[in-house]
């Protein structure tokens, strides 16, 4: 018989401590294309610790085989495991037991009407057996702030993309100006955008 998990608590105070985005945990997964050179079709996906290592791919929605899983399943696991987290962490200091919660995300993969590019749509489902809807409402919208998943969603999240070769940022995408591409190299982290889409 395992031994009783304990549910970690929230950060520790010197963890919020700044004025500037200060990572508390940091994973690093890297993705090959495999036999069709395709990471979404025949792709491997493996953590630098080796937890995870699996592969990847396509749908049969989409064309694939459908004999391994793909990226929106793990971002539809991410995302309801973040929730999750969330929302016991506000029924526990509101003396509420978690144990009944459950959460189902669906993320679907489809054209953006706007530029026919591809967009994902996200729909949590929040399980809660014999919950007062008017005690939970509240406890939703605050576990919606809280977690970084659903923050990333309704907010973007900063996101860089280098050329590891040579060092050379081509993208960097911030929260607040997702237009902007600037272009870094290792020793100035954060250049002076060379041009803005219109």
């Amino acid at each position: 018989m395992s031994e009783p998990f304990e549910s970690p608590g929230p950060p520790a105070e010197k963890d919020c401590a700044g004025e500037s985005f200060a990572p508390i945990y940091t994973t690093t997964v890297t993705v090959n294309g495999g036999p069709s050179s395709h990471g979404r079709a025949s792709g491997r996906a493996r953590s630098s610790d080796g937890v995870l290592d699996i592969d990847l791919r396509m749908p049969a929605e989409l064309g694939g085989d459908g004999r391994g899983t793909n990226p929106e399943q793990l971002f539809a696991a991410g995302f309801a495991a973040c929730f999750h987290g969330a929302l016991s962490l506000v029924a526990r200091q509101e003396e509420l037991d978690p144990a009944p919660i459950t959460v189902e995300a669906t993320v679907a993969f489809g054209r953006d009407p706007g530029d026919g590019g591809y967009l994902l749509h996200i729909d949590l489902l929040v399980g809660w057996p014999d919950i007062d809807p008017e005690i939970a409402a509240p406890l939703l919208e605050r576990a919606d702030s809280l977690c970084p998943y659903a923050r990333m969603a309704w907010r973007g999240t900063p996101t860089t993309i280098t050329l590891a070769q040579v060092g050379l940022c081509v993208t960097d995408r911030g929260a607040a100006r997702s237009d902007e591409v600037t272009v870094r190299t290792p020793d100035s982290p954060r250049a002076t955008p060379e041009k803005e889409s219109p």
